[in-house]
């Protein structure tokens, strides 16, 4: 399966890796104190923190998890974009970013200290620094796959070669590095990947001519013929549609519950907004970054789906070489085939170039926002708390965020062998995102919008709610699960079509559950903290944001945000 690289494809990569380490050498001098490498000084303008929020995102999960997905599921992926992503990205801006950027706080388990206690920041800090480590870990295992098969090079030597590279920028430059990098990685991926879109649409006669060629799949597959192109079409029944579950699961388990717990309180994400040089640039970020989020389907979803097309008869050389486990396709493998498939030298290079940067992107945003918890949330905390000697602390925690760095990758490194076993990315990253940031969510959406809220009740419930997810995975299975990282370590009692399936009610039973013990809890605890400690952390306690009426529309939060939903809501009519 190894690609055919020309002299000038390995020129283009060589290019790119020296502008990754270069803006990594040229930022280091700035690096004089903790606030500069973990926090990049608050100093970015809304545009770069916007593309960076969105590059962040735009690593293994969407490039190779979700064209793989596209394959599997067809236009349903897109539910993780224009349901799953663009309404809690407009909560996050309008509602949420005043609270996280107003209270100074430097990451989200800070932030819940300052709403709750250092229980609930202590406890979600280390399940945050899990969570990080193992979606650090998928990216290092997809751009080890890549490199074995691209390049011929053993998969034990590239992951290791991928993670020094990261931690070569992130070291020297660290959130900075990682943000402008982003930046640099958002635009090479657009490049690299359009020509691919354009070249597999012309093979199979464009959109009209995939529908067809999609329709006989659908039909030998007990769908309708038309269910790989539509998203809401046939979500009535779960067994109606490839993605194995229906419009409530759909709405409420990934609209609101994934989506809002990922966007809303992930760090990893909102610390992109965190950077921003003032509130209103921090507010602008995540709807700078949903307006290219909405037209990423097109993007890796489409070639997925038409991956579908070639894997059933159009062509049969594209199935001939398609890695298999059994009788199913291996669907990690979707983008590296069409890239083999399509691209001719230097195009096939700026592709490959797309997908080394799409990884490293989610492997270097990992890293950075495990330094800045473990640095603030944990060491600063509970090992060696700041002396008040502002300027001896800068240095020393300046280094303890450059040692977590090393250690992250280290960790991270262990963590890719797990993704090895899990067979499809998207799945895992899902299973981890509902069992973590699902309750989380609960927790800190009850405390924003609710002063009664206490720190006792948010964490047991932040606390029960993990737990349930866990338990809700052990006791069931997907089908044709052949891992015990799939669930049913405990027993099956459930077993359920796909893995997505499972992982939206794993959302939706762990949230349920932290909402249900932290509401319940609250009544029966007392509220430690006065209204003047929760100015500025609770909805009714905050003054109103500043009129802005006086800016251009696009300049505002409010208008920004009226432009994302009303073409996230054409596009989702077009492809209903």
């Amino acid at each position: 399966m190894r690609l055919e690289l020309h002299w000038i494809d390995y020129l283009i990569m060589v290019i790119y890796f020296i502008f990754v380490l270069g803006i990594g050498w040229f930022l280091r001098k700035y690096m004089k104190n903790a606030n500069a490498f973990l926090e990049a000084g608050r100093s970015m303008p809304a545009w770069v923190a916007g593309l960076a929020f969105i590059s962040t995102n735009l690593g293994a999960l969407e490039v190779m998890g979700m064209t793989g997905s596209g394959m599997k599921y067809g236009m349903l992926t897109t539910h993780f974009y224009w349901i799953g992503a663009i309404p809690a990205m407009i909560f996050l801006a309008l509602f949420m970013m005043p609270f996280y950027y107003g209270s100074k706080a430097r990451s989200v388990p800070e932030f819940l200290k300052l709403r709750y206690d250092e229980k609930t920041r202590g406890l979600n800090a280390i399940l945050f620094a899990v969570m990080t480590i193992l979606a650090s870990g998928i990216s290092m295992y997809a751009l080890a796959i890549l490199m074995e098969n691209v390049l011929g090079w053993d998969f034990n030597f590239s992951l290791w070669i991928s993670a020094l590279i990261v931690l070569a920028y992130t070291y020297l430059g660290g959130l900075s590095s990682a943000i402008y990098n982003e930046v640099l990685q958002f635009f090479i991926i657009i490049l690299g990947l359009l020509p691919l879109v354009f070249l597999s649409l012309k093979d199979v006669g464009g959109w009209f001519g995939l529908k067809e060629k999609l329709a006989p799949i659908a039909t030998a597959n007990n769908f309708a013929p038309d269910t790989f192109t539509t998203t809401w079409k046939y979500s009535t029944e779960a067994g109606s549609n490839p993605l194995g579950v229906e419009w409530f699961g759909i709405l409420f388990g990934l609209g609101f519950v994934l989506s809002f717990g990922y966007w809303c309180t992930n760090f990893l994400i909102v610390q992109r907004a965190f950077a921003a040089e003032s509130k209103s640039a921090a507010r602008k970020v995540p709807l700078i970054g949903a307006l290219p989020k909405m037209f990423i389907p097109f993007l890796i979803i489409v070639p997925g789906i038409i991956s579908l097309a070639l894997f059933n008869g159009h062509s049969p050389d594209f199935r001939a070489g398609f890695p298999m486990a059994g009788d199913k396709p291996i669907y990690d493998y979707t983008i590296i085939m069409l890239l083999k498939h399509y691209l001719p030298a230097g195009v096939l290079g700026l592709g490959i170039t797309a997908l080394l940067a799409s990884f490293m992107s989610g492997m270097a945003g990992n890293v950075s926002a495990f330094n800045t918890v473990w640095t603030y949330d944990i060491y600063q905390s509970y090992i060696r708390p700041q002396t008040g000697n502002e300027e001896a602390d800068g240095k020393h925690y300046l280094k303890v965020g450059r040692i977590a760095t090393v250690a992250g990758i280290l960790l991270s490194i262990a963590s890719a062998y797990i993704a090895s076993k899990f067979g499809n990315i998207m799945d895992f990253l899902q299973t981890i995102f509902s069992m973590i940031n699902a309750p989380l969510f609960a927790v800190i959406f009850l405390g924003m919008f609710w002063k009664r809220t206490t720190g006792h009740a948010a964490f047991t419930g932040l606390l029960l709610g993990f737990l349930m997810a866990l338990l809700h995975h052990g006791l069931t299975i997907p089908e044709g699960a052949t891992t015990v990282f799939k669930g049913g370590w405990l027993a099956s009692i459930h077993v359920y079509p796909v893995e997505m399936a499972q992982n939206f009610w794993t959302a939706i039973i762990a949230f349920t559950v932290s909402t249900v013990v932290t509401v319940g809890l609250t009544f029966l605890t007392e509220q430690k903290k006065s209204e003047d400690e929760l100015r500025g952390l609770v909805y009714s306690l905050t003054p109103r944001e500043a009129d802005d009426s006086h800016l251009p529309w696009y300049e505002r939060p409010a208008g920004l945000a009226i432009l994302v939903g009303v073409i996230c809501i054409v596009l989702t009519i077009m492809f209903w």
